[in-house]
């Protein structure tokens, strides 16, 4: 059984169809990487899982419980982490507030079955930079140490599933190879990912499976060895 499924789902954003029938596995300790131009759909199917935009059509289903229109709150206590595009740091929270915040909010029943404060040391273990910044207010941090901090927070409920939109968008080349290590070290130990990334380069890096979106639809799904075999893919993706 699939840890994610999305059966021919299809969503709205005012009047407009961001989402055409899109239907979408995740396995247990597996990573895929949705990409494609910025507005193809990779964000929408992003905040349609995290139940931010309602289905219209079509059923999500997460450890094989239909979470179809759930709020998030109640989808991030089923086990799913979200790192958005946006970052979302509390500025003026420090950076252990920052990663602290969701377990408060959660309560100590969620806190007691996922077993969450033993997993400081392994967040710490992915991103040691924060370690020596747990006291520094998010707004003071650099880009790059907000988008650790992003991933790191998504990752202090100990999720099943990770949701990263853009993770390594704006950031310098030394702090991307940092950064696809990260991710790398965040899925042996367990967690499923679902990356969104426009840099085919960066996608191919991230994850062996890959799913090309334009104007809402997946276009392609296997392999990047499959995908590189495509010329007219890859020309679609890259903008040329």
């Amino acid at each position: 059984m699939s840890l994610l499924r999305m059966e021919k789902v299809d969503a709205f954003i005012g009047a407009v169809k961001v989402l055409r029938n899109i239907s979408l596995n995740v396995e247990e300790g597996e990573a895929v990487c949705l990409v494609g131009r910025n507005g193809a759909g990779k964000t929408s199917i992003i905040r349609t899982i995290m139940g931010f935009l309602k289905p219209a059509a079509g059923r999500i289903m997460f450890t094989g419980i239909d979470i179809t229109g759930w709020p998030p709150h109640k989808i991030a206590k089923l086990g799913i982490g979200l790192s958005p595009d946006y970052r979302g740091v509390f500025t003026d929270l420090t950076v252990t507030e920052n990663i602290q915040l969701p377990r408060w909010v959660m309560g100590q029943k969620v806190l007691k079955e996922r077993e969450e404060l033993s997993f400081d040391n392994e967040i710490f273990d992915i991103y040691p930079d924060l370690k020596s910044l747990g006291g520094r207010e998010g707004l003071a941090l650099s880009g790059g140490e907000g988008k650790m901090l992003a991933v790191a927070r998504a990752l202090a409920l100990r999720p099943r599933l990770l949701l990263l939109d853009e993770p390594l968008e704006g950031l310098a080349p030394v702090i991307v190879e940092r950064f696809v290590e990260s991710i790398k070290r965040i899925q042996q130990k367990g967690v499923s990912i679902l990356v969104a990334e426009s840099n085919l380069s960066h996608a191919t890096r991230l994850s062996e499976m890959i799913c090309v979106m334009e104007r809402g639809e997946i276009v392609f799904k296997g392999s990047a060895t499959d995908l590189s075999e495509k010329k007219d893919l890859e020309k679609l993706v890259r903008g040329y």
